[in-house]
């Protein structure tokens, strides 16, 4: 029976609602979290969900403590919703050094700052913002705790049967992007051990919506008939809810030297078996060009899922998810993952 047959009747909103379900074991983590809670970046694809996902873990944990989300908040209706919600707001350009020192001292920071696309070509800023930005951010708060995202970028292809590269593995990082992001780690690294400033490296990769993400990608490529480049053949995905609850979690895991945690889902998922799948949601043949390389970028989350437990949406609800989401018509983001780029060029 097609999928699309078994979620006919389930309402998408209650879908897009478990990006900001908290599970148990968050909320019992914030009873015993100390301080307040500072997210940089809030208005990225990210942050509104993380946003509301801790408010959400505060006001069930009983315990009175300020969710702060920080952005330039061009988008005034996102921003409105987000303060309806009961999050304090807050405009800020970070690279504005008085609207940075303005910012309220808190013991716990999430950043999410960064830039990706449209690298090639404007390199001084990708570095400026992957880099400068970070060593301020982490000079103002040398008293905080932090939860640095990052990306599994900072590590080379790798060898599609060897399960990933893991934390213990050397950086060597593809292209100036990827560069870029292992210079945040190091500037990051270099304010935690001066400071004894308690973090986490949040490596990510892929953290899927139903708006975007590679699941999106690849399904609505199969459903609008367009080629699927299969040179890059190999992914990790995982549920952006549960992303972002291992980005919370992650708050009790900060360490000086800072605690380094892959953050995937437990499969190595072939590309071609994902448009197959969806090929028969869709009735549609998918069309490959290309053949598998026999290395991806990949990274072994083994680490996180014994420190969080396994992602509580796996690959196959994900899967019947996006079907329905895309015959629904619903929501989509431009925000391309770009994961098929092998030379670091983005």
């Amino acid at each position: 029976m097609p999928m699309e047959g078994l979620v006919k009747k389930m309402d998408l909103e209650k879908i897009r609602a478990k990006l900001t379900e908290p599970s148990q074991e968050l909320v019992e983590d914030f009873k015993r979290l100390d301080g307040d809670i500072l997210i940089l970046g809030m208005g990225g694809k990210m942050g509104t969900d993380l946003g509301l996902l801790a408010k959400n873990a505060m006001d069930r944990s009983g315990v009175s403590r300020k969710v702060i989300g920080v952005s330039r908040f061009s988008n005034r209706e996102l921003r409105q919703g987000l303060e309806d919600q009961g999050i304090e707001t807050i405009s800020c350009d970070l690279e504005d050094e008085e609207e940075l020192a303005g910012l309220p001292q808190v013991k716990n920071v999430i950043y999410m700052v960064g830039k990706k696309f449209g690298t090639t070509g404007d390199e001084h800023n990708t570095w400026g913002i992957n880099t400068y930005i970070p060593g301020r951010v982490a000079n103002k708060y040398r008293n905080s705790r932090i939860v640095a995202f990052s990306t599994g970028n900072v590590y080379p292809l790798t060898w599609i049967g060897g399960g990933g590269s893991s934390e213990e593995d050397n950086p060597d990082p593809v292209g100036e992007y990827a560069q870029s992001c292992l210079g945040r780690e190091r500037i990051f690294e270099y304010f935690a051990r001066k400071n004894r400033t308690p973090m986490v490296f949040f490596r990510l990769n892929y953290a899927n919506d139903l708006r975007y993400g590679v699941l999106y990608e690849v399904a609505k490529s199969v459903k609008e008939g367009r080629p699927i480049d299969l040179g890059t053949g190999h992914v990790n995905l995982i549920w952006q809810g549960d992303a972002n609850e291992y980005a919370l979690r992650a708050l009790h895991c900060c360490s000086c030297p800072p605690n380094i945690i892959n953050v995937a889902g437990p499969e190595t998922v072939s590309i071609r078996w994902l448009a197959n799948t969806f090929g028969k949601e869709f009735g549609k043949a998918p069309i490959f060009i290309s053949e598998e390389g026999d290395t991806a970028l990949l990274s072994n989350g083994s680490k996180g899922h014994k420190l969080f437990g396994y992602p509580r949406v796996t690959l196959r609800e994900m899967i019947r998810w996006q079907v329905e989401w895309l015959n629904s018509g619903g929501e989509v983001l431009d925000k391309p993952t770009h994961y098929q780029e092998r030379g670091g060029q983005f």
